[in-house]
């Protein structure tokens, strides 16, 4: 059995079906991403989330939701009186999606800080792979990011692989400077990375997909797979780097969860098995299939109507 655990933030998700009716969920990058993960990954795997939540009727929910989706909660912590963060998203005739967040009190915020016991510290001592995203350190504290890092370190020590998702989202930080300097210390900290290239050209400079993937990889990173939209993704392990299509997808519906559901897909296959390649054509057939419909999470008996043995085949 390998244990993954995913680390971040859930929040209500309010999509708009038109202009007076919302549509109630639970999503957060790193959540998508467990949830792929936990239906993808078959009978060997087992995926946990580490976050915070409330105590009121929403958490209880978003919990439930978990466990239905056999995402583990063991690991998250019920804060007296909080409730979760939520955010509103807003369609275009394209699929493009527009996102309005109210999270800044949410109990997630305070992972890895003061509040947190110390058995915070060894909270990926019985993981095998930790996952996690830039959105994960940006809703951390200083003192939080510092206390992330050094259990990263104590995992990796132990082998536990360390998979990141360097998804940037300018308005969660203070400044740009901080973000790179926060996401550069995690990547030094990284065996799988996956960045979105229109994120790092806008952080970082890079000038195209391969640069992006050379620039990772000079900071010792194994493993990095540059998602670049319609024109798929760049895989880049050790020297050798590849070109991997996307699927062809007409009818899009929502684009939102299209790289975290990506990012299931690929480290699913990895994880059965599956080379770079074949894991990243995974991949793409999994986003292929989650914009064709709203939210972030599509309805669960779409994930299982054939598409876990396609996307891992």
């Amino acid at each position: 059995m390998i244990r993954v655990a995913a680390v971040g933030e859930a929040m209500i998700e309010l999509t708009h079906r038109d202009d007076e009716t919302l549509g109630l969920s639970y999503a957060g990058d790193t959540y998508n991403t467990a949830t792929y993960l936990a239906r993808m990954g078959g009978t060997g795997l087992q995926v946990d989330y580490i976050t915070r939540v409330g105590t009121d009727w929403y958490s209880d929910q978003m919990l439930r939701q978990m466990e239905r989706e056999g995402v583990g909660t063991a690991r998250i912590e019920r804060v007296e009186g909080g409730t979760p963060g939520l955010y509103l998203v807003r369609t275009g005739t394209n699929g493009e999606r527009s996102f309005t967040y109210h999270r800044s009190n949410a109990p997630a915020r305070g992972l890895f800080g003061s509040a947190c016991g110390p058995g915070q510290d060894e909270a990926f001592n019985s993981f095998d792979v930790v996952y996690l995203s830039a959105i994960s350190l940006q809703i951390l504290s200083a003192q939080g990011r510092e206390r992330l890092w050094a259990a990263l370190d104590a995992a990796r020590r132990r082998g536990c692989l360390v998979v990141f998702d360097t998804n940037y989202r300018p308005a969660g930080w203070d400044d740009p400077t901080e973000a790179r300097t926060a996401i550069e210390t995690t990547l030094r900290r990284s065996d799988m990375v996956f960045p979105t290239f229109d994120d790092e050209q806008q952080l970082f400079g890079d000038a195209n997909p391969a640069a992006c993937a050379r620039r990772i990889a000079g900071l010792g990173v194994a493993e990095v797979v540059v998602k670049d939209g319609e024109d798929g993704c760049i895989v880049r392990t050790g020297s050798v780097r590849q070109n991997v299509p996307a699927e062809t997808v007409t009818g899009v519906v929502d684009t939102t969860g299209a790289g975290d559901s990506f990012n299931a897909g690929y480290l699913a296959a990895r994880l059965n098995g599956s080379g770079p390649y074949e894991a990243a054509l995974a991949g793409h057939r999994l986003a292929a299939q989650v914009i064709r419909f709203k939210g972030a999470i599509i309805p669960f008996h779409q994930a299982h109507a054939g598409l876990a043995v396609a996307a891992l085949s």
